[in-house]
């Protein structure tokens, strides 16, 4: 079962030629994949394809859509408020952002909308984090 499964972030878009800029501006990333009749573009970060479609659903959700790993938050976070990115403030039970950027026992992180309203994390794990995702993407997580 599951022998050829791979997984794949999905994100909607409401305009998707504004979504395309978007990744292209403040990501510095262009489509690997671009399908226009149905509406999906196909993007690579990291070795995980993300997938934007095209629906009238976009920016809707309340959660975190897709979470950018970074071994470097302070860095990332700068770039990204070069391209115009504007950190969400968070101020809750066992979550508060300074400046942007939370520190949950070790792992950092800070949440960002994307230009059809989806949130996108970018996030520090700790050491420890890192090591069991770079094993799992090798195949060699317990």
């Amino acid at each position: 079962m599951f022998d050829n499964l791979m997984a794949t972030a999905v994100l909607p878009a409401s305009d998707l030629d504004r979504a395309r800029t978007w990744w292209h501006d403040v990501l510095g990333r262009e489509p690997v994949y671009a399908d226009d009749e149905p509406g999906n573009l196909l993007y690579d970060i990291g070795g995980t394809t993300v997938l934007v479609y095209r629906t009238d659903f976009a920016g809707t959700a309340q959660n975190t859509a897709l979470d950018l790993v970074t071994d470097d938050i302070d860095r990332d976070a700068t770039a990204l408020r070069t391209h115009g990115v504007v950190f969400h403030e968070y101020d809750l039970p066992g979550l508060k952002t300074v400046d942007g950027i939370a520190d949950i026992g070790g792992l950092r992180g800070a949440w960002f909308s994307d230009s059809e309203g989806n949130i996108i994390a970018i996030s520090q794990p700790t050491p420890e984090m890192m090591q069991a995702t770079k094993g799992m993407r090798a195949g060699t997580a317990n």
